[in-house]
């Protein structure tokens, strides 16, 4: 285990049926209210990714946000928010797709990423990857490429990874 893994690992709590009784959230509000530990994790994520060619860092609503915005700056790239349907004020494109309980949807401006551009999505946690690979589907269907998806945190458990296909996946700390 490196040591910002054993770092993130004494930093992220367990709360216990939340949002739902049975569920065990991973708690990175302490990561954030640590500025060392924050920057190593985006230092981290920066590292991972320096020679890769990164055009765009994707973030997710609304975690991947915290992390990706940090990172697509270290990166000199841009930062382009996937949303919840109804928040973004310019033409958007949109993905639906399933979740345990439902369906949800995620959406891009159309001009967010395009056929020129190598992208990475960042998200704080990796669980059943439902939301991971709707990103995916979101920024294909603008004609960009994913390089890679990169998470704080990987349930490992829940298979997200396998949902991802052949994209790769980097995560700092598994459970």
């Amino acid at each position: 285990m490196s040591d910002l893994e054993t770092k993130l690992k004494a930093s992220i709590r367990d709360i216990p049926d939340f949002p739902k009784k049975g569920i065990i959230f991973k708690d990175i509000t302490p990561i954030l209210s640590d500025p060392a530990l924050l920057g190593a994790v985006i230092d981290q994520m920066a590292a991972l990714f320096s020679d890769a060619g990164i055009t765009a860092v994707v973030g997710m609503e609304s975690r991947g946000f915290i992390f990706g915005a940090p990172l697509a700056l270290k990166l000199n790239c841009a930062f382009v928010p996937a949303r919840k349907p109804g928040k973004l004020p310019y033409t958007s494109v949109g993905v639906d797709y399933e979740l345990e309980y439902g369906t949800a949807r995620l959406e891009m401006h159309t001009d967010a990423v395009g056929p020129q551009d190598k992208v990475l999505v960042v998200d704080d946690l990796l669980a059943t990857g439902g939301t991971a690979a709707a990103t995916n589907a979101l920024i294909t269907k603008l004609g960009a490429k994913v390089v890679a998806n990169c998470f704080v945190i990987e349930l490992d458990f829940l298979g997200g990874r396998d949902v991802l296909g052949a994209v790769s996946v980097t995560s700092l700390v598994h459970y």
